[in-house]
């Protein structure tokens, strides 16, 4: 046999199947103040190697969640939430967005009715900018025998009038947290319908969407504030202790 001309072996073995949950943390998702449910679930993320942290795999993760699953009233809302700071295995969500479910919209479009749309963007008094979209259906008259109930083009633009006339001082004279509540009931609605009754009988107006266009710079002590833990103690690692939970430690008797 000549020199050199022994077996030949393939580069590299073969390589060792590894799991990769193992490389995986899970994390609790906690909805802000907003809500009467805060405890929204766990999600993963692949734990802190090197300069590559975990929590900046988190901050700017947005969670869709029905609101069902946040008050037990209705649920053909979703809410889109943001991670905006890690806390120890909390992540501290605040709004993002609201709409409706495609099963509510489609129940609602129906022949021999006018749909009437419009948007408009407000500002909240702590600095968020939010485009609201409201969506609308003209009712039948009081008395009426015709089997449609179609608004004149001229009604449909004062309608639309009235919407961002009611939308801006309803979202305009609070924060943040007075407008969510307001989306997750029904009162803007039912002022809209009032509103426009003089024009139009209205029925079935929804607030359709909701998006953030512009947030104020950062303050971690707001966010504390939305999640009901301002002014708490945290550990070493970060997380939010309740008074309940902290305690002073006994004093040394000799240093």
């Amino acid at each position: 046999m000549a020199v050199g001309k022994g077996k030949k072996y393939k580069k590299g073995g073969k390589k060792k199947v590894v799991d990769p949950f193992t490389k995986k943390e899970w994390y609790e998702v906690k909805a802000p103040t907003y809500f009467e449910k805060r405890e929204v679930g766990k999600t993963l993320v692949s734990r802190t190697q090197g300069t590559k942290l975990a929590a900046d795999g988190l901050r700017g993760r947005v969670f869709e969640v029905n609101q069902g699953e946040l008050d037990d009233t209705t649920t053909f809302r979703k809410f889109k939430l943001i991670c905006e700071e890690v806390q120890g295995r909390d992540l501290l969500l605040n709004f993002h967005g609201m709409s409706l479910t495609t099963d509510k919209l489609r129940s609602l479009v129906k022949k021999w009715q006018s749909l009437i749309e419009c948007f408009v963007d407000v500002k909240t008094t702590d600095g968020y900018v939010l485009r609201v979209f409201c969506i609308s259906f003209t009712k039948k008259q009081a008395n009426s025998s015709r089997k449609c109930c179609y608004a004149q083009s001229s009604q449909i633009k004062a309608i639309r009038g009235k919407m961002r006339d009611v939308v801006t001082r309803e979202v305009s004279t609070g924060d943040l947290k007075a407008a969510v509540k307001k989306f997750c009931n029904d009162e803007i609605n039912k002022t809209i319908e009032k509103a426009a009754t003089s024009i139009y009988p209205l029925q079935n107006t929804f607030i359709r969407k909701v998006k953030v266009l512009k947030k104020p710079r950062f303050d971690m002590s707001k966010l504390l504030e939305i999640h009901g833990a301002a002014g708490s103690k945290t550990t070493k690692s970060g997380k939010v202790v309740r008074e309940s939970e902290f305690a002073e430690p006994a004093p040394l008797e000799s240093v």
